[in-house]
């Protein structure tokens, strides 16, 4: 196909931009491996342009322009912490006057939209997240913000789309807009992988039946109530993945665990099918996150047929259907651990990796999306939200009632 033809055909399609994000290729995030994989199942539909930080891909040598078809553009700021706002502001800006639909992922940069609706009739979809601004680590003003970008992100984009029911019902009980789009993450990606003879050297404590977990090291993820749990337990092994360095909360909890036997704390590991290698073969994935949607490491580990026992609240229920074991406490998990059987483990991890592959297939995630993108109706009819039709009414919202006069 020559040049002029490749011109014509890209020119032609519906032009999309994914701001929010640290950029592609993705390494950790769910949001990343979100534009990775719309990137890779709709590109060849698409005319796709991702917004990356600079700081993140700080070797220039190494940065890609293009990924798989996308367009890369760097700012240089970071995607994320108090420079997330002025990155996702920036990121709307440029992208607004080359681009068709704008897809952002997290609220930070919501304070621009109401302008923005005065000038532009050009969809704006906002994947919300899950209530951000309640998480723990964010001290009173970060919350205050994060919640006021949340409130403008759901009056004003012209899609919401919520990553699990529960959010969406979040959404229309909180601001009264029952047309949130549902669209959760997509899980099918990872593959089972048997043991290697070369990681069991590397890590021999693969040699025995282990549970399994990683995430961010943070309070809210329960890191110190599962491994409470396990120090209790030494007859059940315990392998956990993630950033121990990155604050107080986790250099404490590795020098207080990492003494025990049957506790395996592990640095991040971005070989993605070494991570895959050791958690498919797995006994149990203990996931502990209290805060947040639809949990991509969670769908991931029912996409493998792991048997589930998970932090007890909404999402999380929702997310696995029902169809894990849920702890609170220390005490609840270890009680779990103890009578958790191998024949309800296979029977739990065969119900989970049906309902994950059949709801978390990235070929149904990326073709909601595509709805979404078209201005479709979703799959339960609700028709396309245009909040930049009644502005003045949105203010109105936001301001309590008061009449908003605009010249």
């Amino acid at each position: 196909m020559n040049s002029a033809i490749e011109r014509e055909l890209s020119m032609s399609k519906k032009r999309v931009a994914i701001i929010g994000t640290t950029g592609l290729p993705a390494r950790y995030g769910g949001f990343e491996t979100l534009a990775h994989h719309l990137v890779d199942q709709l590109g060849s539909r698409y005319d796709i342009s991702v917004y990356c930080s600079s700081k993140y891909f700080a070797d220039r040598g190494k940065r890609l322009s293009v990924y798989n078809g996308a367009r890369l553009i760097y700012l240089p700021l970071n995607a994320n912490g108090y420079q997330s706002i002025p990155y996702d502001i920036f990121s709307i800006i440029h992208a607004i006057r080359k681009n068709d639909v704008l897809l952002l992922l997290g609220v930070s940069g919501a304070i621009l939209l109401p302008f923005l609706k005065l000038f532009t009739n050009k969809p704006i979809l906002v994947n919300i997240d899950g209530q951000e601004w309640k998480r723990p680590k964010w001290n009173w003003l970060a919350r205050k913000v994060l919640g006021f970008s949340e409130k403008l992100a759901v009056r004003f984009a012209d899609e919401v789309i919520a990553d699990n029911k529960v959010i969406q019902q979040y959404v229309e009980q909180s601001y009264g807009r029952d047309n949130a789009r549902l669209i959760e993450y997509g899980g099918d990606h990872v593959s089972k992988r048997p043991l290697t003879d070369k990681l069991i050297e590397k890590y021999p404590f693969l040699n025995q039946n282990y549970a399994f977990n990683v995430s961010r090291i943070e309070p809210e993820n329960n890191i110190h109530v599962i491994l409470q749990a396990f120090s209790k337990a030494p007859r059940h092994q315990l392998v956990m993945v993630g950033l121990w360095s990155h604050g107080k909360y986790g250099m404490n909890l590795k020098a207080r665990y990492s003494k025990f036997p049957n506790i395996h704390l592990l640095d991040p590991i971005y070989n993605q099918d070494e991570l895959n290698e050791i958690r498919s073969n797995a006994g149990v994935y203990v996931h502990g996150h209290s805060a947040g949607g639809t949990n991509p490491g969670l769908v991931e580990a029912m996409c493998l047929g792991l048997p589930v026992v998970s932090y007890d609240i909404s999402y999380n229920r929702e997310t696995t259907n029902h169809r894990a074991r849920y702890f609170k406490s220390a005490s609840d998990l270890l009680s779990i651990l103890d009578v958790l059987d191998q024949k309800e483990r296979m029977r739990m991890g065969y119900d989970l990796e049906q309902y994950g592959r059949q709801y978390y297939s990235w070929n149904r995630i990326a073709a909601l999306y595509a709805t979404a993108f078209d201005g479709d109706d979703d799959s339960t009819g609700r028709l396309l939200y245009r909040s930049s039709q009644n502005f003045v009414e949105q203010i109105q919202l936001l301001t309590g009632g008061q009449k908003v006069k605009i010249a």
